[in-house]
Formats: structure tokens, sequence, C-alpha cells
């Protein structure tokens, strides 16, 4: 029976592949702002104006001049005449002169002559035109600035940012309601088996459904991409070639799941390797699940072969599909992934040299290391519902022969 290749661990052979991609994508996109959630940039975005443009109160209370109040307390408080209110929205229509303040409110523009605000609640009324001001305070104390926020001209964005929603909030908040965005990143969907059938249709007995496509494009919108779906491709390596050949051509990446038998791997490698230069780069990941994997560059476009097995099929989506995508869009790949730090409910044990990723359940236990526990879900790669029911994975590193129970772990969400 043929054999995998040597094995490398998965982020060797990541890194192997990313480095055989063209360089990040260059096609952009005009689109407004408020429907930019999750795309990227492709210019830095520049500052037009100051932010703020006029220097607001950050608490309701009253405008004064700093050296005013010095020297104010409870026992000896300071006396300002009150000689108006600032207008929301407006402008005021008076200056702040030796001994006055005004009355102000949050995010009010600070009158001309005023350098500070002192809060509402360090004050009191004297007189109807009088207030006694009982604790001194700074000048700039409880005041934002003229560009204190942002100063005009500077790159508020950078090329590469992805838009979450505080910088949708801070481009509406200068004016700029369309931005310019990396095109997505065409992934091409290729299910390869006579076993699949369409998830509409009612299966044959020796029949299962393809789950993998819509898992995996799934994935692909979650990491920024788009998916193109090219059907099911029986076990023909003509027909698999025909297929895969024009998903490369037509999109950015392409993907084929098939079987886990040998015969089907070597007929995935065999078509990858038609494709283009140099073809397979990796034949076999040191990992479980997803052992059978497949990485190749095909002219500086990513070839990746998955496991039919659900499971094996998703886990390495996210190791290797969804870094590619990101390369791709020019996102930096060291950034941190989301986790959380639990402890482990029961032992996990593990084959000494293989990565394992281990779904797992985080439960609110409140427990002595921290406040979440790690439940493993146990079951084999081709049973969806074990990562359905999961919140993360569990890395067990090769050097490692399992992990104990009570370990303090970190499980990376999904």
């Amino acid at each position: 029976m043929p054999e995998f290749l040597t094995l490398l661990p998965p982020d060797e052979a990541r890194a192997l592949l990313l480095s055989h991609l063209s360089a990040p994508k260059a096609d952009s996109e005009l689109i407004s702002t408020d429907l930019s959630l999750g795309r990227v940039t492709a210019e830095d975005i520049l500052a037009p104006h100051p932010l703020p443009e006029f220097p607001r109160s950050t608490v309701d209370g009253y405008a004064v001049r700093a050296r005013d109040t010095f020297g104010a307390s409870d026992s000896l408080p300071a006396y300002l005449n009150l000689i108006g209110e600032v207008p929301m929205g407006d402008a005021p229509a008076f200056q702040i002169q030796q001994s006055q303040c005004a009355l102000i409110h949050t995010g009010g523009m600070l009158p001309d002559g005023a350098d500070a605000v002192v809060m509402l609640e360090q004050t009191q009324i004297a007189r109807s035109n009088e207030i006694e001001i009982m604790r001194a305070i700074a000048e700039g104390e409880n005041v934002i600035r003229v560009g204190e926020d942002v100063v005009a001209g500077t790159v508020i964005l950078p090329r590469g940012r992805k838009m979450r929603p505080a910088e949708i909030g801070g481009l509406m908040a200068l004016g700029i309601t369309s931005v310019r965005v990396v095109t997505k990143i065409r992934v091409g969907l290729i299910s390869s088996g006579d076993e699949i059938v369409n998830p509409s249709q009612r299966p044959r007995r020796g029949q299962v459904r393809d789950v993998n496509a819509y898992t995996l494009a799934s994935l692909v919108t979650k990491s920024g991409g788009e998916a193109v779906m090219y059907g099911i491709v029986p076990d023909e390596k003509s027909a698999l070639k025909e297929t895969a050949a024009r998903a490369l051509r037509e999109c950015d990446v392409a993907v084929i799941t098939a079987g886990s038998s040998a015969s089907t791997r070597d007929m995935t490698a065999e078509v990858i390797g038609s494709l283009g230069k140099p073809g397979v780069l990796v034949h076999g990941i040191n990992t479980r699940p997803g052992k059978p994997t497949i990485l190749g560059a095909c002219d500086g476009k990513a070839v990746i072969g998955l496991p039919g097995n659900p499971v094996s099929a998703l886990v390495n989506g996210y190791l290797f599909v969804a870094p590619v995508i990101e390369k791709l869009l020019g996102l930096p790949l060291d950034k941190p992934r989301p986790s959380v730090l639990a402890r482990l409910t029961v032992n996990v044990s593990s084959q000494a040299g293989r990565e394992d990723w281990i779904p797992v359940k985080l439960v609110n236990r409140k427990s002595e290391i921290g406040n979440w526990d790690a439940e493993p879900i146990f079951g084999k790669s081709n049973l969806i519902f074990t990562l359905a029911a999961a919140d993360g994975l569990l890395r067990i590193a090769p050097d490692a022969t399992g992990v104990s129970a009570g370990e303090r772990v970190e499980v990376f969400l999904i």
C-alpha cells in the first residue's frame, strides 16, 4: 500500500506553503464604510481633519479657567460668577473671563477662555448667579483637546487592517463614508467522491451528504474570502483534474476534499502535481485529525487537498485554508488568535511526536484556576457534531504524551 511521504509538523508545513504563494492581492474595490465589517483596507487612510475639531467636555459640570480654582477645597471654596449655559450642538456665544464659569454638558464645546471643566458633583449653587467650586482642578482636566484623538493628516488606518466595529465608527466620526478594500479572496471548493451527494438529496444506502463544501465555505467567509462551489466530482482523475484546473484559473485558491483512502490521496496528489510548479509541497501532516492532508503550490496559487472526514477537513481548514486567505489579503500572520485559559477536566493522552487537536466544550464552573473548565469531546473524525458541540480546540504539542486533568490549558476558540 502506498505510504505517506515525510510527515511535517503543521507549523512547518504551513510556513512552507505560504512561502510559495504570490504576494498579497493588489485588486481593490471602493465600498460603503458601513458595509466594510471584516474587509481589509487596501491603502493607508488619512485623517481629513482633527478629531475632535473643537475642545469638548467629558463630564457634566462648569467650564472654568483652571487657575481660578487653585486652592479651592470643601472648607475654602472658590466662588465663580455663572454667566450662562453652553448650548448642545452649537458654539457658545460668550467667553469665560476671570472668575467666571458656564454650565456645560458632556460633549459640549468649551467656550473661549475656558481650559478645564469642574464636575457637577464638586460644586454647589451659592446664589442664582454664583457657583461654589470645592476642588482645585488642573488645566485640561475633564476636557478633550482638539486633535487629541486624531491629528489631521495622520494615518488612522494603515493598509492591511481588518475592519472591526471600532474602525467603522472611527471612519464615520471623520465623515469617511466609503473605504477602499482588498477584493475578497476567491476560494474554489471541490468535493470528490462517488459516495457524496448534494445535501438536498436523499442518500441511498452507502451514500452520504456533502458536508465539507459547506463547512469550508463558512470558514472561507469567516476568514474574509469568497467561496466558489464547483460541486461534486466523481473519483475519476480526468474529471478531478479538469474541475481543479478550472477552479485554479477562476480563483485565487483551490481546495479539494476527497476520501481518506490511499488511492484517493494519490489521485489528488497527482492532480495537484499536474496543475503547475512546484506542485505538491507536503504529502501528509504530523497531526490528528487530518494526517492525510496535501499542500501544494501551482504557479503561485495554493492548492490544498483535505481529507473527506468532516472533522479532519474543518480542523485542517483552520490550520491551512484560513492562513492562506489571510496572507493573500495582506493581514499579519503573527497576530494572536482568540483563546481562553481553562482547567482540563479529564486526562487526555497523545502520541509523542504527533500534534493533536481535541474539540472541547467550555463550562463556566468558576474553578480555582480561572473561570472555565475544558471538557474534551471525544469522537471520530467523521462525526461533525463533535465540532458542532465544541467551543474550541485544545492543542497538544508533539513533544507531549498527553495532558493531565487539572492542568491549565489554552483553548483556541472556533
